[in-house]
């Protein structure tokens, strides 16, 4: 089914296509204009949406910036002397604000703008050119993938739409730990395990998911003992030299536990929709940056202590233990280079948890001066934590809470709202799409750096600010729009207050796509949706869509803005619940 907005409405008005970035920018010059022709003289001011809509859709403290609030009359009418087609009115208000208020006209052009464009729309070309590496997700083989890496994994393939609808060129980049103490006490506990009462042969006829909950297991076992036994210590610190220098004795276990690992992350990637670009390893980047150390040492950007080689910035961090063997920072530093190579990126923008922001402070100040241009186009995004009531989980202790098991106990309680009815026609894919859904916006719709405390009931519900709340309205616009006829065109005609209400949020998605891409911000994106969503099921329930072709069009254009955001979120729109 296609609507139309009937060509001769907006032609006759001479109304050219916009969208809010040139409404923002055509106000601003308005405001210009008229001060240039009052004589007056040149401020900074402010032009942005009033918080209470019935004041208009854009309103400026030019005025106020002027010192004197009488001048808004003058302003105010200045502009109103030639007033633009896509203006209905401007106004002042009491404090000496000026208001804009749009034209339907150029709201109904909106509307066809939506229906035209489709997924396309609120995207643009502002970024376009610019290449963008983003490295996020990151989990280690030998560990188990938890709800921190799901978390990451939610954060920066947000932050990767949302600048590819921005127009950049976008690759997706994995970093993973496959060498180091991790991997060593992981070893050591999976050989412990293999004496005492695993077979390899009956191990590996295990499911994938079984295989690798046992090396989460070993890892556990491994850190445990590490901190206990003075004996292990010496045993798992000499595994970790032994994987370095690939010695046969450890050599087929570790190769073996490593492909296991990513053989199973990738089953999660692709529940999680995410497919990566490029994948990186601390293997491959320790020599790397052994050498960029070794190379800044004679240049005095490192210095000897006590054994190490360490580097002293912000504070001091080591980047060659005492050992002779790279640490976390130096192989990071020869990360940099290593993607560069790969692909001449203009931004490369690291995920992480927020917890080493201080680390990636040290890191960069070390970058800027080892590799100055790679430095300097270098960002880290930390993001906050998941946590459950019982509060922060940590894998050394053994009761590690996985990405795939929170993934899997919402999809639970999912097919439980199912069974209940409201969701009788969903198949399995919509439990799935929905438990995601649930997942990611539960996530995603705070702050990157807050903490977020995951609340299973609120997750999947139907009535609140959730996941499943906006991908049933839109299986619900979807189920509206099946029923009806071919439309016959939209006509302009006097719009009600939901109607309206409607219109007059849906232009700002465009400026939402280009300010949470500006500001690192996906969660601008679930407050706009949530809003959206509001709207249009105040508007479901008080008025008779099917026999009003406008309405038909309003409620598709409302359908395709909450898909293309929900897109953005790394989330499906499913078309029956």
């Amino acid at each position: 089914m296609r609507f139309e907005v009937k060509p001769e409405v907006l032609a006759s008005k001479g109304v050219a296509l916009r969208n809010y970035a040139g409404m923002g920018r055509e106000i601003d010059e308005l405001i210009k204009q008229a001060l240039q022709r009052l004589g007056l003289p040149e401020v900074d001011f402010g032009v942005e949406h009033p918080s209470e809509e019935a004041h208009g859709d854009f309103s400026t403290n030019v005025a106020l910036r002027l010192g004197k609030r009488e001048l808004a009359q003058n302003i105010a009418g200045e502009i109103n002397k030639k007033l633009p087609e896509w203006l209905a009115k401007v106004e002042v208000a009491g404090p000496g604000f000026i208001n804009f208020y749009l034209s339907e006209y150029y709201l109904l052009e909106e509307l066809k703008r939506v229906l035209d464009l489709g997924e396309k729309y609120g995207s643009n070309q502002l970024r376009r050119g610019e290449k963008v590496m983003v490295e996020f997700t990151d989990p280690n083989p030998f560990k188990e993938f938890h709800i921190g890496h799901l978390y990451s994994n939610a954060v920066g393939e947000a932050l990767c739409r949302l600048w590819e609808f921005n127009g950049a060129m976008v690759r997706r980049v994995n970093y993973q730990g496959d060498v180091g103490m991790h991997v060593a006490k992981a070893l050591w506990g999976w050989r412990r395990m293999l004496n005492a009462k695993l077979q390899m042969l009956n191990l590996e006829k295990k499911p994938l998911k079984e295989r690798v909950e046992i090396l989460g297991q070993a890892y556990a076992e491994g850190a445990k003992v590490y901190e206990e036994d003075n004996i292990a210590k010496a045993e798992i610190e000499k595994i970790n030299q032994q994987v370095y220098s690939h010695d046969p004795e450890i050599e087929e276990l570790y190769q073996k536990g490593r492909a296991w690992s990513l053989e199973y992350f990738e089953t999660i990637y692709a529940r999680l929709g995410t497919k990566f670009d490029y994948y990186y390893f601390e293997s491959q980047a320790a020599e790397v940056g052994m050498e960029l150390v070794q190379g800044g040492l004679k240049r005095g950007i490192f210095k000897q202590s006590k054994g190490a080689i360490v580097f002293e910035g912000p504070h001091t961090r080591v980047f060659i233990n005492t050992l002779g063997l790279p640490t976390y920072e130096a192989k990071e530093l020869g990360l940099a280079p290593t993607k560069y190579k790969d692909w001449a990126y203009d931004r490369s923008v690291i995920v992480t948890a927020n917890e080493i922001n201080e680390y990636f402070k040290v890191l960069i100040a070390a970058m800027k001066l080892v590799e100055p241009e790679l430095g300097a186009k270098t960002e880290h995004v930390g993001h906050g934590f998941v946590k459950l009531p019982e509060g922060k989980m940590s894998s050394r202790t053994g009761n590690i809470i996985t990405g795939e098991w929170l993934v899997d106990e919402v999809k639970r309680k999912v097919l439980e709202v199912m069974k209940d009815g409201v969701l009788r026609q969903a198949q399995d894919a919509t439990a799935e799409a929905v438990a995601i859904g649930a997942v990611k916006y539960a996530l995603l719709k705070s702050s990157i750096g807050q903490d977020i405390v995951f609340d299973f009931d609120k997750s999947v519900s139907l009535q609140g600010n959730s996941g499943p709340y906006l991908q049933y309205t839109y299986a619900r616009a979807k189920s509206v729009l099946q029923k009806a006829l071919a439309s016959q065109g939209v006509a302009l005609r006097s719009m009600n207050t939901e109607e309206l209400t409607i219109l007059r949020w849906i232009y700002r998605f465009p400026e939402v796509v280009i300010t949470a891409g500006e500001r690192y911000e996906p969660s601008q994106i679930s407050t706009y949706l949530y809003e959206l969503a509001q709207r249009f099921n105040t508007f479901y329930n008080k008025h008779t869509i099917l026999g009003s072709d406008f309405r038909l069009a309003l409620t598709a254009a409302v359908g395709q803005v909450i898909k293309n955001g929900l897109w953005l979120l790394g989330i499906k729109a499913p078309e029956k619940m």
